[in-house]
């Protein structure tokens, strides 16, 4: 278990979960953005807090469902890599940076491919060295692609946050109880993107207005997208929880047991993990929370200080 507690006020995990996700009054400060065109022609967008900062190491942040760097817990981690003197950078995925991505394709939980390009760039660009978190969807792209790697991969650490390890149990969940407004929430901004994006193309997007669950949104649209046959073959091939045990980088996995987004009982079990993976699993936390202190009005969040406390010795040695 982890060393997170949860305040009284702060132990039903959608407290923690709408908390966490409320954007706050601080600011990362000035990001710098910097698009990288993809070997297919495609691109994504980096946002920097210090483009031209060289010879130290950098911490790559993969974001969330529909995320980007102005997501809360994106923001939150800059401001605590600011205050420590790291330099970081927030890769969007595909479509996630305020503009439609070019290509019919866009992103999904399993799609590596462009996170093995970015960590190449960066790899060359910073030869100190690199660590990476990822959150939700972001960690379990960072976890599949850790998996995929092995020791190959080139980074020094890695930290996972709220990871759906398996992808048709997530959906199950989020198709349940007061979790389906998440579903709702979520699935409604992936469907304003991609209307955006079909009109930027000259598509059709209405029959998204009948898509009400993730498997049907999954079904209909990620898998034909992205090369699998329905969302069944998605979720199979896509899940990260199959890697987890390839994985050789020191890497830290954060997960709360009351994760709305996630089925009771389907934690990962130790033997599953490289021996090189730590699982810290604290009873509360809700998705992406971790909220240890203060008040409804000003939370105060434990889960940077403890990423921070991670990968300090691999980002400072």
């Amino acid at each position: 278990m982890t060393r997170f507690r949860a305040p009284v006020w702060a132990r039903n995990p959608h407290t923690q979960t709408v908390l966490g996700a409320l954007r706050d009054r601080g600011e990362a400060g000035p990001l710098t953005r910097e698009r990288v065109t993809l070997a297919d022609g495609d691109f994504v967008d980096l946002d920097w807090l210090s483009p031209a900062a060289r010879t130290r190491p950098v911490v790559l942040l993969l974001h969330g469902l529909e995320g980007s760097s102005r997501s809360p817990y994106i923001t939150r981690f800059l401001r605590h890599c600011r205050a420590v003197g790291w330099n970081a950078v927030v890769m969007h995925f595909r479509g996630c940076s305020g503009e439609p991505n070019r290509l019919p394709r866009g992103y999904h939980a399993g799609e590596t491919e462009d996170l093995e390009e970015i960590v190449g760039l960066l790899a060359r660009r910073h030869p100190q060295g690199l660590c990476a978190v990822g959150y939700s969807l972001g960690g379990s792209v960072l976890l599949k692609w850790l998996g995929e790697h092995g020791g190959t991969a080139r980074i020094k650490a890695a930290a996972a946050v709220s990871v759906p390890f398996e992808l048709a149990s997530a959906a199950r969940r989020l198709d349940r109880g007061p979790s389906r407004l998440y579903q709702w929430v979520l699935l409604r901004w992936l469907k304003r993107s991609l209307t955006r994006k079909a009109q930027s193309h000259g598509g059709d997007a209405r029959f998204l207005k009948g898509l009400r669950t993730f498997r049907a949104f999954d079904d209909a649209v990620t898998a034909p997208l992205h090369g699998f046959r329905d969302a069944d073959d998605y979720y199979r091939r896509a899940s990260c929880r199959p890697y987890l045990r390839h994985i050789t980088v020191p890497t830290l996995l954060v997960q709360a047991a009351d994760d709305p987004f996630l089925m009771p009982g389907c934690a990962i079990a130790e033997n599953e993990l490289g021996a090189a993976v730590r699982l810290e699993l604290s009873l509360h936390g809700g998705h992406v929370g971790f909220i240890n202190g203060g008040t409804p009005w000003a939370p105060r969040f434990w889960l940077d200080d403890r990423l921070g406390a991670f990968l300090g010795p691999y980002i400072d040695s």
